[in-house]
């Protein structure tokens, strides 16, 4: 029970206390190159692919029918804002472009998902995505992105960390079991990374005042609207396939930080605080789930 009143109120604690030593964490990365974050993604996938067998995985149409939601709804909400501000319309698109985050599969584990079924997800939307978003980013945005661009981003912190898990799997089967036995030190090494993105992503803003404040609320509201639809939908197709959790991870928890880098990069700069905003709705509804979860357990 401490446990998982831990996990359920540790989330909102690391964001909280990424924003309140934002200058400090925000030194700390830059003195360590940025590789603060991929080193703890690496660490966690890592942690949580040991416990994946590669033979069990299936592509379904349950991961068709999420992908073609986030193809479809990236375009459609872009042109149902447009009229209205074309800043909003980039973040709300970004918010829904964005693939599948590599710490999903931690919570979807978490939670009791199918990890064989959320790593498949997450290798079928990051490669999707790495060959539509620059599609969208040179019809709506500067046009300089590029497929091998993206895939450099997703590639190391995707592909490596389940290469190496299932060769520890393999070869090394003591070494595997153990970190099957600890993967919940994979939750514990996310919410550092949560930390320290949170951390970023608040610098940026106090260095960026000059946006209205108008639309960075709009933006907020966007995320928090399309957060709320994504988790919803996602259970829902989940649910009609036979993973409800699955379903909702996938599609609801996002690569936050590539959509932040796509924002910056290839749109209006402003645009990023829908992605930014994104990050805090996501993590208290992963919360309220932990909590729940907790409470049925």
């Amino acid at each position: 029970m401490a446990s998982n009143t831990l996990r359920t109120i540790s989330m909102p604690l690391g964001m909280v206390v990424g924003a309140l030593l934002c200058r400090p964490i925000t030194a700390l990365d830059a003195a360590a190159q940025g590789m603060l974050t991929p080193v703890f993604i690496f660490t966690m996938l890592f942690f949580t692919f040991c416990r994946v067998d590669a033979r069990r995985i299936r592509f379904s149409w349950m991961h068709l029918w999420l992908l073609l939601f986030q193809i479809v709804g990236s375009v459609g909400i872009y042109y149902a804002l447009a009229w209205f501000d074309v800043v909003v319309a980039q973040g709300a698109m970004i918010c829904i472009l964005a693939p599948v985050a590599m710490a999903a599969v931690v919570i979807g584990g978490m939670l009791g998902a199918n990890l064989e079924t959320m790593a498949a997800y997450s290798l079928l939307c990051n490669i999707a995505i790495a060959f539509y978003a620059p599609l969208l980013l040179h019809a709506f945005g500067n046009g300089e992105c590029t497929m091998v661009q993206i895939l450099q981003k997703v590639s190391p912190l995707l592909i490596a960390p389940f290469v190496a898990g299932q060769l520890c799997r393999l070869y090394l089967k003591r070494v595997s079991d153990w970190v099957a036995a600890h993967s919940q030190i994979s939750f514990y090494v996310w919410l550092m990374s949560l930390t320290v993105i949170i951390g970023r992503t608040t610098c940026f803003l106090l260095d960026h005042s000059e946006a209205n404040r108008t639309t960075e609320i709009l933006l907020a509201v966007a995320a928090l609207v399309i957060c709320l639809v994504q988790f919803g939908v996602g259970r829902y197709i989940g649910r009609r396939t036979g993973d409800t959790v699955a379903g909702g991870q996938s599609l609801g928890q996002k690569n936050t930080v590539l959509a932040v880098w796509l924002s910056q990069a290839f749109l209006d700069p402003i645009s990023s605080v829908a992605p930014t905003a994104y990050i805090v709705w996501q993590n208290i509804v992963n919360s309220y789930q932990l909590w729940r979860a907790g409470r049925k357990s």
